[in-house]
């Protein structure tokens, strides 16, 4: 299944940081050539010495997992299309049947987890060099809490009755964990020396994250998230930054890391753990985010945008969710999710996986090919979000981001006309279409500045206007 998805895709294709610690000091002096906030504008990235728009459209969230040749054919489609950005969580549930655990498995069928499965290691060593060699830019998160309750915990080596490692009364660990992971009742994320303590444990889980470092510090375009959406104590989240950020340092390296917090509201308290260390965290993960629609999707990011704004660290957004006959929301609000990011100052955006996401389907790539031609004209960091220029605008209707008076990027979430304030402009601009079900260039005439020009969408749907001085 995952062969004939890879390579439908390709066929569409062809159709169409510094830590808290004492050792800040020393981190500011590491040198790195890889990911890391552009210098000009530290809202984006840069690679390479050069700024770097990161835009994703994966079709999993563990990529590493895939066998070859899935996964080479996988990122030859993501770079075929321009998408440079993938999610991946070291997660091991058994999705698809393929996954692998980490751990040795012994004859007796228990797990050993002071031993590993090297087949897994091998192929997350692969995944790293072939993201690398393309420039596809990875964002790992180390721990995903849904691998480790309901259906995912019974047969998980971390359980005490599938390893001899350790016993349920020594782990305090139980056989069930059958509650939703956000209820936050599974010990395994309590182990950490300012929570419970749970040496026993956390041993392994170090041994774990150190065994991951010995493969992803090798390289320079990885960037780390400790969690997926999680509603967990803060005590964990910068207890393993912590770690890695030092892990880093004694390797003459300089690394970036985050956590992504659970709360859909970007102005709840919880996300201030992020946005108020920007000494800790040096970029913050806003996907839930994406759990919001329409005008209120748009204003909580500018509001994260200006309370960011005093120390500007990039604002990633790993995961769009929206898709038809998905949990969150169907294929529209993941389109407008996706495009209000692009406009607003996101400095990633990604496509989720389907079935909540779009994964890489054929509208999910032809608004990567739509945003690259955006880029062709004006970058993304030389711009800012400038609603305030758009007249007898509806909600929702669309939304707007410039540099004044030499280019205007102006997206319509269906459709409609607006009236974009030029008054303060000179001169004569191109505009120009395109249309995000196809990702192509349609229509192209010239306006005059000086005034207010009304802007009407070609048709009903997604359109991008362009606007640049001729």
């Amino acid at each position: 299944m995952c062969r004939a998805t890879c390579v439908g895709t390709m066929m569409l294709i062809l159709a169409v940081c510094a830590p808290f610690s004492s050792a800040a000091s020393g981190m500011q002096n590491l040198k790195n050539d890889g990911i890391e906030p552009y210098s000009q504008n530290p809202r984006y990235w840069q690679y390479r010495g050069e700024p770097i728009f990161l835009l994703g459209a994966s079709d999993d969230d563990n990529l590493f997992q895939w066998p070859s040749p899935d996964l080479e054919s996988h990122l030859d489609a993501m770079k075929a299309v321009g998408a440079n950005y993938v999610r991946n969580t070291m997660s091991d549930r058994k999705d698809k049947g393929f996954e692998l655990y980490p751990f040795r498995r012994r004859d007796d069928g228990q797990y050993d987890l002071s031993r590993w499965n090297d087949a897994y290691w091998k192929r997350f060593d692969r995944f790293l060099a072939e993201t690398a060699k393309r420039d596809i830019i990875v964002q790992i998160e180390v721990w995903d809490r849904f691998d480790y309750s309901r259906n995912n915990w019974p047969g998980h080596p971390y359980n005490p009755k599938n390893n001899v490692n350790y016993t349920s009364q020594e782990s305090t660990l139980a056989a069930d964990y059958p509650d939703h992971p956000g209820r936050n009742r599974q010990p395994f994320f309590f182990t950490t020396p300012k929570q419970r303590n749970i040496t026993v444990v956390l041993q392994y889980q170090k041994r774990f994250v150190e065994k991951l470092l010995s493969y992803s510090l090798q390289y320079d375009h990885v960037l780390y998230c400790m969690d997926n959406e999680t509603s967990g104590e803060e005590e964990w989240a910068i207890y393993w930054s912590q770690l890695i950020l030092d892990k880093a340092q004694a390797r003459g390296k300089k690394v970036y890391v985050t956590e992504m917090w659970d709360d859909w509201d970007l102005k709840a308290a919880r996300h201030k753990r992020t946005f108020d260390h920007p000494e800790r965290y040096t970029f913050c993960d806003v996907s839930q985010n994406n759990q919001k629609k329409g005008q209120e999707h748009w204003g909580n990011f500018q509001w994260a945008i200006r309370y960011t704004a005093k120390q500007p660290r990039p604002l990633n957004t790993v995961k769009t969710y929206g898709a038809d006959g998905g949990r969150h929301g169907h294929t529209r609000d993941g389109i407008e999710r996706w495009w209000r990011h692009v406009i607003g100052g996101a400095g990633s955006a990604r496509f989720h996986r389907p079935t909540s996401g779009l994964g890489l389907s054929e509208l999910s790539i032809a608004s990567v090919q739509a945003a690259r031609k955006l880029e062709s004209v004006m970058k993304l960091w030389d711009i800012e979000p400038a609603n305030e220029l758009l007249t007898d605008r509806e909600e929702n209707e669309a939304y707007l981001a410039c540099n004044p008076g030499q280019a205007y990027a102006l997206y319509f979430t269906d459709g409609g006309q607006v009236g974009l304030d030029l008054r303060e402009a000179t001169g004569r601009y191109a505009l120009r279409w395109i249309d995000l079900k196809t990702g192509q260039w349609t229509g192209e005439h010239s306006i005059s500045a000086e005034k207010i020009v009304r802007i009407e969408a070609p048709g009903q749907g997604h359109w991008v206007a362009i606007i640049a001085r001729r």
